[in-house]
């Protein structure tokens, strides 16, 4: 079996380390256009504020990992054209500048996204730069060295990391959001407005509900950031403003959202039979709607990859889905969200409420007994939990993860109400901030179901 793999990011790597574990004898090649596999993006800001030395640290696997396990690795290889008719890929080497057309009986597609690029007039001036693949990270990394005001325009994950990174390193920094909150795919308006209040704290200046309209250069060698709330003058300006799938490789060859993003079964099969797709190139089944998303995050695209490549040959093992469970540290804060918010929720067209709730993690006789919010959200007509987001100065995550895990088994506030939680002062109340998140939701509906 010849598998073609494209793209080698996260999605391609997960693939062929499975295909390597289960069909042993395939013939395996890898095409990627970059010098370099297994950047983790979100490891930029860590460089810039110095958490992370050097950017190569940041790969966590290297060509030559999979060339001892005999895999043709294809590095600067950029594939040209895909006929899925004809099972066959033109590809050029970069470095040789030569075409040439190969086979495959099986084709993972791995490809990625890209920045989605603003249609900003100027938006293609030099002092604009990206922050996705390891090249441009370097490049954005290089260039910052010298400069003193940024602009970041997005106020997603990366925005605000982006913008901790630089006020971190002593830049003054505007952070730039098109709509009326940050991270406003993630978190509810409640905890949006801590996480700018702590970015404000720290330096950043936040312009919310502002549309950026232009870039241009100054007479003074600067660059004029034009927004229908005024006009900033900085020496550089940072774009991330969400990510885009990139498979027009496969363009009118496979079933694709309107997004572009390749749509799968549970295997990661996608309408043609000898294509497979996963990680930021693809669809996924998203539970608390029994529907699809787009989640372009690299723990899915892990798990995606891991599926094509275990199912390139035999279908062995289905996908069980997603919350898209996200999270991010803004200086000292955690903040973690999974599944839906109320504004997803209604546009779904859930009956949802959500209730909020605020307390110490641990005993307050306890030192740094950190507040914490919980805003959970659930349907009113079966009680099932749809999404919730945290936020604490105490490490949070692992309880997005907890109600990731109980929103798979389709649990209802009232079993996270009772949730057998340890306890110990050290780590949290007799009944865990979670459990009474729960306990608030079933008093709003008026008590407990009967069992």
């Amino acid at each position: 079996m010849k598998v073609v793999v494209v793209g080698c990011t996260h999605a391609g790597i997960a693939a062929v380390k499975q295909i390597l574990k289960y069909y042993p004898e395939a013939d395996i090649t890898v095409y990627e256009r970059q010098a370099n596999i297994s950047y983790l993006s979100c490891a930029t800001y860590l460089h810039i504020e110095g958490t992370v030395p050097v950017l190569e640290d940041a790969l966590y696997a290297e060509p030559e990992d999979f060339i001892k396990q005999g895999v043709h690795m294809a590095i600067n290889h950029d594939v040209v054209r895909i006929d899925s008719q004809a099972h066959t890929l033109l590809v050029q080497d970069l470095t040789a500048k030569k075409m040439q057309t190969v086979t495959y009986d099986k084709l993972i597609m791995t490809t990625g996204s890209i920045t989605a690029i603003p249609a900003i007039t100027g938006i293609e001036n030099q002092k604009v730069m990206l922050c996705k693949t390891f090249d441009q990270a370097h490049d954005l990394c290089e260039y910052t060295k010298d400069q003193e005001r940024i602009a970041i325009v997005g106020g997603g994950y990366i925005g605000v990391e982006l913008a901790e990174g630089y006020a971190n390193t002593g830049h003054d920094v505007i952070l730039i959001q098109q709509t009326p909150h940050l991270l406003n795919k993630y978190i509810e308006p409640l905890l949006a407005n801590q996480v700018n209040d702590v970015l404000t704290a720290h330096g950043v200046k936040v312009l919310l509900s502002t549309e950026v309209t232009a870039f241009a250069d100054t007479e003074t060698g600067h660059l004029m950031v034009s927004t229908d709330a005024g006009d900033y003058e900085v020496d550089m300006a940072a774009i991330s403003a969400g990510m885009v799938p990139q498979t027009d490789l496969l363009e009118g060859q496979v079933e694709m959202a309107p997004n572009g993003a390749i749509i799968t079964d549970d295997y990661m099969q996608t309408s043609d039979p000898d294509i497979l797709a996963a990680g930021d190139a693809a669809l996924s089944h998203y539970n608390p709607t029994n529907g699809t998303t787009y989640s372009p995050l690299a723990s899915q695209a892990v798990r995606q990859g891991a599926l094509a490549g275990i199912n390139v040959g035999a279908r062995r093992l289905r996908s069980i889905g997603t919350q898209a469970t996200t999270g991010l540290e803004v200086f000292g804060q955690t903040i973690v969200s999974t599944g839906l918010t109320m504004a997803s929720a209604e546009a779904a067209h859930f009956n949802a409420t959500n209730v909020v709730y605020e307390g110490a993690y641990r005993p307050e006789f306890m030192p740094e007994a950190y507040p914490v919010t919980v805003e959970l959200i659930y349907d009113c007509n079966d009680r099932h939990i749809l999404g919730a987001q945290l936020m604490s100065r105490h490490d949070v995550s692992q309880a997005a993860n907890t109600v990731s895990a109980l929103m798979q088994n389709h649990a209802t506030i009232d079993q996270l109400a009772f949730l057998d939680m340890l306890f110990s002062p050290n780590f949290n109340q007799p009944f865990n901030y979670l459990n009474l998140a729960a306990q608030k939701a079933v008093e709003q509906e008026h008590g407990y179901l009967r069992t």
